[in-house]
């Protein structure tokens, strides 16, 4: 298994061999409890994709992406249900044949009788869910969302802000978060004066260019989040630039798949926790698959 990787294996006191395996209606409940449905986005897509309610889970294969690679790694495990953070089928498709690639995939999983659900931008949004769990790798404690309007639970919502035991420079933060996170090919992107002091972090997991104006409406001293593009980072720079205490917040971009795939062994750990409470025996595995997109990187001469 990989770094990230961890299992874990249930069984109900008193109860004999698979006396106490839940149904997927059953896991799906436990997940739904831990990451309800309407934290998530109005744009978004989670829960079941794949799968007969009925069916028995007695193991669940947690990933990132339910890509070909993790739905491989399922079938090799025997697993039941691949458990994904990204949905399967987020926008709309037209077919479902066996020779397209969302078609090949459901064909794939329902063949061998894995089922496929997931928690997207409610596992985001959750109290111990992805951003927690991100905020707390960087060293920041006690974090709150950037924004929750409308939130169903206090201290649910879009991303984290906080602030750090004590104050360092950009540069050793950001050696902090490369280290804290899951090493990919990207690494971490840095904008802004490496000698800002930096105390009040804001994250956003996975893509979060959008939030930016959301952050400017904070005291933030850096923002991490992925997928920055160029108009968008450069735009925010200049913003910055201009406010009073120019230069806040500074830029950190990582790789998606880094800034999410630490919550897997989390959320293997509460799912099965949950069942457990509910005297179900079942086995949580977290993928040692990276569905990081990048291969390698060239360097240029400077």
């Amino acid at each position: 298994m990989g770094p990230h990787a961890t299992t874990e294996t249930s069984k109900a006191p008193g109860t004999s061999p698979g006396a106490a395996t839940p149904r997927l209606t059953d896991v799906i409940a436990a997940a739904e409890a831990l990451w309800p449905p309407e934290l998530a986005q109005d744009w978004d897509v989670v829960g079941l994709a794949a799968g007969n309610r009925e069916q028995p889970v007695r193991r669940i294969l947690l990933a990132l992406d339910p890509c070909d690679a993790t739905i491989d790694e399922a079938i090799r495990l025997r697993a039941d249900l691949l458990f994904t953070h990204h949905p399967l089928l987020l926008r709309g498709v037209t077919s479902v044949a066996a020779d397209t690639l969302k078609g090949g995939q459901l064909t794939t999983l329902i063949r061998h009788g894995i089922a496929q659900y997931n928690a997207h931008t409610n596992a985001d949004a959750a109290i111990g869910g992805v951003n927690d769990v991100l905020i707390e790798a960087l060293g920041v404690r006690d974090a709150r969302p950037l924004e929750d309007p409308g939130a169903p639970a206090p201290g649910t919502g879009i991303g984290r802000i906080g602030d750090l035991p004590a104050t360092t420079t950009l540069r050793a933060f950001a050696e902090a978060a490369a280290d804290a996170l899951p090493a990919t090919v990207q690494g971490l992107r840095v904008a802004g004066d490496p000698e800002l002091p930096v105390r009040r972090v804001a994250v956003c997991s996975g893509a979060g260019d959008s939030l930016f104006g959301l952050v400017r409406g904070t005291d933030a001293d850096v923002y991490l989040t992925s997928d920055l593009r160029h108009h968008p980072a450069a735009e925010a720079l200049d913003t910055a630039a201009r406010r009073p205490h120019g230069g806040r917040p500074a830029l950190i971009d990582t790789a998606h798949w880094a800034s999410e795939s630490i919550w897997l062994p989390r959320a293997a750990q509460q799912l099965h926790r949950q069942l457990q409470a509910q005297g179900f025996e079942v086995e949580t595995v977290v993928s040692d698959a990276s569905s990081d997109p990048w291969a390698f990187r060239v360097h240029q001469n400077t």
